[in-house]
């Protein structure tokens, strides 16, 4: 290439080529962070494919418990068999340090078994008396016991007038049926808080020698479901009439016309005892064919106060001016906002991922610390301790977010948490706030379990 003869037109060159080197270096920026964001996806991939999910993870604990067990048993029964072949011969046995054994609870009532002592002394004959007693606590359960109660309603007639008279027959739960309170209370608990289909009930109820069909089970459940409804609507009634609640949804497997669908379950929470409240917790539960905004609007139609929540599209409708009578009061949740970060920390690739963890996680020991005080003490305390470290987090974060591309993950999770800032900082202006919604979490987690532990037809909903 020839160069310019003259002043000005070698300016010009420098000047174009000034932009180009300047054009090339935005170029090489923009393919170095597609390069990195590729490389992060990859690895994400591979840490999915290969790694350690939560599913193989708890898979794994699992083997590892049992063999934990069984090597314990092992262990034990070696010990009680040396025991036995050293007996009498002189020789000391090992023996295995065991762990201090904690006193057993003290709520349970105690059977007192005393054993006869000697008339006199063994000895000499001579005449005994009492120094002391030694006291040794064994644990042990009494079987289950199936009865029938007999209530026996006498008849008598009047000599003078010749009614008859006889008391009312008793109460029962369910009408015409022939099962105790107690009964179908256990029935219950089984299904819906341990998560035991009615028919390996039935099963378990047959080895003890009592025949209950499943469809007698299943007639008891629908009718304590229906006998209990004022119950719910009490409950209902309880957890809106709250200023602040939890909210959440999950997946439920639902039994369709031949085949299996995925429905929706919602939650709301009522839980002030972290604010040092004095109402009990409770929690109401819906269920829906789909994920639609319009669920949570039902469910929350004519209730305003404080929804924490995460960042569901469906729950944007709650927070606008024009609803009716007024907006809900959106409170974000830090710890879907950290597990973000989390997910990025966790394959040691993106270290601003790590930082942001690093920050968070000081808010949350900070926040421990006053778990349970009242909304006053927590209030005075987010404002002196963790107000700053909110501030920081917000300049770090913003400082970062301008260096980054728009396609990197930690960019998105930066951004996740951004764009809601008046929603994740409302909690440092109102005590009664909680720093995350594990409340809601904490509600549905017995029916993630019932999906992991009875992913048969025997334990999804039906429409």
């Amino acid at each position: 290439m020839s160069l310019p003869t003259d002043l000005a037109a070698a300016h010009t060159l420098i000047l174009r080529q000034r932009d180009e080197l300047a054009a090339a270096e935005t170029r090489a920026a923009g393919a170095e962070a597609m390069i990195a964001h590729m490389k992060l996806v990859i690895a994400r991939l591979r840490h999915e494919q290969y790694g350690q999910s939560s599913e193989r993870g708890r898979k794994v604990l699992d083997q590892l418990e049992l063999q934990l067990e069984e090597l314990e048993a092992e262990t034990s029964e070696n010990a009680v068999t040396v025991e036995e072949k050293t007996a009498g011969t002189g020789v000391k046995s090992f023996t295995r340090r065991r762990p201090v054994r904690a006193p057993l609870p003290a709520h349970l009532p105690r059977e007192r078994v005393v054993i006869p002592a000697p008339c006199a002394c063994p000895l000499c004959g001579g005449r005994l008396a009492k120094l002391g007693e030694d006291i040794t606590e064994t644990l042990e359960i009494v079987p289950r016991q199936w009865k029938v109660v007999q209530t026996v309603r006498e008849k008598f007639t009047c000599r003078s007038c010749e009614k008859i008279t006889q008391p009312p027959a008793p109460f029962h739960a369910i009408a015409r049926a022939r099962a105790g309170a107690s009964l179908l209370a256990m029935i219950l608990y089984a299904k819906f808080g341990q998560h035991q289909p009615l028919n390996r009930q039935s099963d378990v109820y047959a080895r003890e020698g009592i025949e209950l069909d499943v469809s007698t089970l299943a007639d008891w459940v629908g009718a304590c479901s229906a006998t209990l409804a004022p119950l719910v609507e009490l409950i209902r009634r309880h957890v809106v009439a709250a200023d602040r609640i939890h909210g959440d949804d999950t997946t439920v497997p639902v039994l369709a016309k031949n085949k299996t669908v995925t429905g929706r379950l919602w939650t709301y929470v009522r839980d002030d005892r972290p604010c040092a409240g004095k109402d009990p917790p409770a929690a109401m539960f819906f269920y829906s064919r789909d994920r639609g905004g319009e669920h949570p609007r039902r469910h929350l139609s004519g209730w305003a106060g404080i929804l924490q929540a995460d960042a569901y599209a469906g729950f944007a409708e709650l927070y606008e001016a024009r609803r009716s009578p007024r907006p809900i009061t959106e409170a974000a949740c830090w710890a879907h906002g950290r597990r973000k970060f989390f997910v990025l920390a966790d394959l040691r690739q993106a270290p601003l991922a790590i930082e942001a963890v690093r920050r968070i996680d000081e808010i949350f020991a900070a926040e421990r610390e006053i778990n349970g005080a009242g909304s006053k003490q927590r209030h005075a305390v987010r404002q002196e301790r963790i107000k700053p470290l909110v501030a920081a987090l917000e300049d770090w974060m913003r400082t970062e977010r301008v260096r980054l591309s728009r396609h990197a993950d930690t960019a998105k999770a930066i951004d996740y948490m951004l764009k809601r800032w008046p929603a994740f900082t409302r909690f440092l202006d109102d005590g009664r706030i909680c720093l995350t919604n594990n409340a809601a979490e904490r509600a549905l987690r017995g029916i993630a379990m019932r999906r992991s532990l009875y992913p048969s037809s025997s334990s999804v909903w039906k429409h």
